[in-house]
């Protein structure tokens, strides 16, 4: 089970080369990383700023899921000046590569840490027991300690809004994702894009492409170009390089940015990214660290928090699509919309939430079937 649910597969040190000349990185402060860190508890931290660790999945580069994270950290340096210092260490392995890691941080006195993959949870579990000192935070888990808690943001909400753009844009009425693996979280985006889609067409069909990484430029572009020879015009994707929304500025239709602002990709193509700005909660906790206050809480952020933005929407986009728009996203931050809310229906024509009620927050997390209007099946 954990094995199928990891969150990040371990990256080969590359970067997509229009991603790197797109959304390049400042100069970075990046730790070293001692060959055998001790597993002693780390001492009281001394006065001065407080120094925080980020360990990363992927390259800063990635103009996805990474970059959004490392726009995360540049934000807390900004708001909080002097007060913090942060680090970070980039394409770090799940595993044993990653425990190695997390315990370097902490003896060299970062008494916060942030593990942003759900492959880190048992090896940052194990340090954080040695440690009980340092405060941990780790993105996409599940599992808790008193010193370490977990976050997440509901990606599954920018997917919905995509959409409603795409069941309006499309002329085929065919629609495709790029998906990484087959576990709940991407299961659960496919879905939403389709409801989504549905709520503003309700002819429109969904077509998946699973590639089985989560940053593979070559294969992402691969199942793009699949798709649109399948008639698909409107593509979303659930992996982390720009090569989706490269592939349609190429063929002529309509792509989303996932995870981070994609726009100067493929502006032609480019109908609105899907972002996760991790700004506000790293902000909040920082500001508790700051305060002595942090507790380890599972914390599942979204539109009301500011945690999911559409960014940088094409303003070529008619202007009743973009009312439409608006009013769901608002919709959703006031609490009136659930992307997941009944009646829905799965391929069998099952109903599985019905009218007037919304999908347990459990069964969100352990999603296993594509809804009504989703071809194809899932990977075992």
């Amino acid at each position: 089970m954990l094995e199928s649910l990891k969150r990040r597969h371990a990256l080969r040190l590359l970067t997509l080369a229009a991603a790197v000349s797109l959304f390049g990185c400042s100069k970075k402060e990046e730790a070293q990383v001692a060959p055998a860190a001790s597993s002693v508890a780390a001492a009281p931290a001394a006065a001065g700023p407080l120094k925080i660790g980020f360990v990363y999945i992927g390259p800063v580069g990635d103009a996805g899921w990474t970059y959004a994270h490392d726009l995360g950290r540049k934000a807390i340096e900004a708001q909080f000046g002097d007060k913090v210092k942060t680090t970070f260490v980039e394409n770090v392995a799940e595993g044993a590569d990653s425990e190695r890691v997390f315990r370097d941080l902490a003896a060299q006195g970062n008494t916060l840490i942030f593990g942003t993959t759900f492959g880190y949870m048992e090896p940052m579990l194990k340090v954080a027991k040695d440690f009980p000192a340092v405060k941990f935070q780790h993105a996409t888990g599940y599992k808790m300690a008193d010193n370490m808690g977990v976050y997440d943001a509901h990606t599954y909400e920018g997917a919905y809004l995509a959409g409603v753009v795409a069941g309006k844009m499309t002329k085929s009425d065919k629609l495709g994702v790029v998906a990484s693996i087959p576990i709940p979280e991407v299961i659960r985006n496919i879905n939403a894009f389709t409801l989504g889609a549905q709520s503003s067409n309700p002819k429109v069909t969904t077509r998946v492409v699973w590639i089985n990484k989560w940053f593979d430029p070559g294969k992402e572009r691969e199942g793009a170009l699949a798709l649109i020879g399948q008639g698909v015009d409107v593509l979303i994707q659930n992996t982390d390089s720009p090569a989706t929304l490269q592939a349609a500025e190429e063929k002529g239709v309509y792509a989303f940015g996932w995870d981070s602002d994609m726009s100067k990709v493929g502006p032609k193509a480019h109908l609105a990214s899907a972002a996760i700005n991790w700004a506000p909660y790293y902000t909040k906790v920082v500001t508790d660290m700051l305060a002595g206050s942090l507790k380890s809480e599972d914390s599942w952020w979204g539109v009301k928090e500011g945690a999911i933005v559409m960014a940088s929407v094409n303003p070529a986009l008619p202007p009743e699509v973009k009312a439409l728009l608006d009013e769901k996203t608002a919709a959703i931050k006031e609490g009136k919309l659930m992307p997941f809310q009944g009646p829905i229906i799965d391929q069998a024509g099952k109903e599985v939430v019905p009218a007037g009620k919304s999908m347990e927050i459990k069964e969100m997390k352990g999603l296993n079937f594509y809804v009504k209007g989703v071809e194809g099946s899932i990977p075992k």
